[in-house]
Formats: structure tokens, sequence, C-alpha cells
């Protein structure tokens, strides 16, 4: 295999175009610690705020406009870069379904495949133009951008699919997720998911990547669990449905009006910095009922030293690593399940539940260190980066 030698020219890093999750942020921001050039691109802001170095739309802006700053920044930033870094499963284009949800208005059914039309060739010119630079391409895919309905429905009794309304999954978004995948695939020089469950539908390379979003040392644990008081559950949906929030919060009601005393805290709406400020006071945390993994925001919240509740689908474990496998901490819960489980955490004497955080901070330190992903990653793009450079 060829490697990168020092005396080769520095390369420059752009992850684009999103900030779901933190994800590409805190990879970013790990791989300017481990000694390379790498920023971040989106095109507009979420709530949450994470910080990026460049963002497209950063007003509101009219269809035009927005557009014009799109192709912008195609033409003037992305080229600056030596490696692109795609995450959610898409680039600065992205392209979506030709046909519009059902349940659309008239306007957006007629318009909706003329502009799916339009992104996908400009994807496609934004594809080819990177290639004949020679700059590798890499992706990450992080749940609904890969995970597709009909084959959730399936394959899996418990799934988020089961859930949603016809609207969330449908035909046409599933088989535009496929056709967006192959053509990743042919473009790609690597394939990342943090989300075992999507390696059934991504290419056989595909490569499983835990989440690297946050640095340990700013998120220092406090084992709290042991002070006399009830227990502070944290609940942290962004959307109710998949999250499964409805019927946990019923369980909880349920045990309350059977005397267990707890105090609930909820975390909708608010930005990133906010809401870390409810999680540090919480004591576990309940995450959600049908994914099949555990997401970013329990990464958090382990290494904040709170346990965690989830339900993680048991024939997903042999695409993980064997010892990551075998150490997870998260307490396995389903909906059938959720009251009895809170339940067990609400009578689990103090001392076991604060063993419990520290095998859960442990965790995280041992398998979501942003420094040992980053230097995986930045061994993958010099890999690449030797492999085009140093043909004749």
């Amino acid at each position: 295999m060829k490697t990168w030698r020092p005396e080769m020219e520095p390369y420059r890093v752009l992850h684009l175009p999103t900030s779901v999750g933190g994800n590409p942020q805190g990879l970013s921001a790990a791989l300017r610690q481990e000694g390379v050039s790498s920023d971040t691109l989106t095109t507009e802001q979420n709530y949450l705020q994470y910080p990026v170095d460049i963002v497209i739309n950063p007003d509101a802006a009219g269809p035009l406009r927005r557009e014009w700053r799109r192709w912008s920044a195609l033409w003037r930033d992305v080229p600056r870069y030596d490696v692109l870094h795609f995450n959610f499963g898409t680039t600065l284009a992205r392209p979506h379904a030709w046909s519009a949800s059902p349940g659309s208005g008239l306007f957006k059914r007629l318009v909706y495949p003329v502009r799916a039309a339009y992104l996908w060739l400009l994807q496609g010119l934004e594809l080819t133009r990177a290639r004949r630079r020679g700059v590798p391409m890499f992706v990450t895919y992080q749940g609904d951008d890969a995970r597709q309905g009909d084959y959730s429905l399936a394959h899996f009794p418990i799934c988020i699919a089961r859930q949603v309304g016809a609207d969330y999954y449908n035909a046409a978004s599933d088989a535009f997720k496929r056709r967006q995948i192959q053509r990743l695939d042919k473009y790609c020089d690597r394939i990342y998911s943090v989300n075992p469950d999507l390696l059934r539908v991504l290419p056989a390379r595909a490569e499983f990547v835990p989440y690297s979003h946050i640095f340990l040392d700013e998120w220092t644990p406090v084992y709290a669990q042991e002070e006399s008081r009830p227990l502070r559950i944290a609940h942290a949906p962004s959307n109710r449905q998949v999250k499964g929030t409805d019927h946990i919060l019923k369980a909880l009601d349920r045990l309350r009006r059977r005397g267990f005393e707890f105090e609930l805290i909820l975390v909708e709406g608010m930005s990133h910095a906010q809401a870390r400020q409810q999680y540090e006071r919480a004591d576990v945390l309940i995450d959600q009922l049908f994914a099949g993994w555990y997401g970013g925001l329990a990464v958090e919240l382990m290494a904040l030293g709170k346990p965690v509740l989830s339900y993680i689908r048991q024939e997903d474990l042999p695409l993980l690593p064997v010892e990551m496998a075998r150490e997870l901490p998260v307490l396995q819960v389903t909906e059938a399940t959720v009251e009895q489980a809170l339940e067990q955490v609400l009578g689990m004497p103090r001392p076991e539940l604060v063993a419990w955080a520290r095998r859960s901070r442990a965790y995280v330190e041992r398998w979501h260190d942003p420094h040992a992903i980053a230097r995986k990653t930045r061994a993958d793009y010099e890999e690449a980066l030797a492999r085009r450079r140093l043909s004749p």
C-alpha cells in the first residue's frame, strides 16, 4: 500500500454539506488537532447551532439567491480543498426523490420532479468535476439518509418505519436513497456508517465508524446518582414518533401513578448549548425505542456519566467490533418493556447505578475517542491521496 510521506504537499479537507448530529464538526475539529487542515461547510444552520466554518445561507433568502450562493460555493469554496468528506449521505447539490411525498399539494407535486432532475444533474457535475481534479471523496451515512422503509418493514419487526406516517418513508424516497447510494459508491474512496443497521443497505465495502463528535476532556462526568433525591430521567426527542416519546411518557406516567418518584427532564427545541445544561442535571437517559442503535445524544450522556436505556437491535451486534458489542453498557428497552426497564432503574441501588454510570463513561472513552477515529480517518485520506499523487 502506498503511504503518505512528510515531504509531500500538505492537504486541506472539507466536510459538507450538513451539520447533522454535530458529527462532521467533531471529526473536523479532531482532525485539526491531529495536524490536518480541516473545515466544515453547511448549506444552512439548524436550531442546534453547531459551530461551522462556512455557512452558505446564514440568513433568510429567496430560492434564486440561495441557488446562486450554492453555485458560488461550488465554484469558489469547494475547489480550494484536496479532500471532500460528504456527510448525511449527500453532497452540496443535495438532490432529493423525484416524487413529492404523499399528501403534497398540487404545486409541489408539479415542481418537485423538475427540481429533482436539476439537482441530480448538478450533483453529477459536482462529482465529475471533483474526480477530474483528482480529489479523493469520502461519505458518512448517519441514519435516514440510507435507512429505507420497505427494507425495514421486510426485515425488522421493530423499526422506525412501523411508527411513522406515509410521508416519512415512501416508495419514491426509498428508491431515491438506493440510487444515491449507488452513485456515491462509484465516486467515493471510502464509505462510513455511524449506525450498524445501515450496513445492511450500503455497499459491502462500507465500514462502521463510531460517533466522534465530542471531546471527552470537555465532557467531565458527574456521578450524582447517589444524591438523596428522586432520580432525574432525561429524554430528548428530535422527532417524537421516531424516538417513541409518547410510549416513554405514558410509561413514566403509569410509574408515577404507582407511587414511583422521579423528575422528568424533557429536552426539546433547544440549542445544543442549552440542551447540554439540562443533560448535566440528569441521572439517566432514555434514548429511543425503534431505531436499533443509540444516537449521538447517548454518547454525550454516557460521557457525562449517565446510564442510557435504548432499543438495541441484537441482530446488528455482529456488525460491530466484537469487544465493542461485548462492552456495550446500554440497557435494552422496547415499547413492550419500557415501563419494566424504567421500574428496574428506579429501584436500582444507587451504588449500582453509579457503577453503571462509570462503565458508560469508560465505554465512551474507549470506543468514541475522537482522536482515535480522526487518526483512522486521516490514514484513509492519506492513503487515497498517495494513490493519486504517487501514481505515474
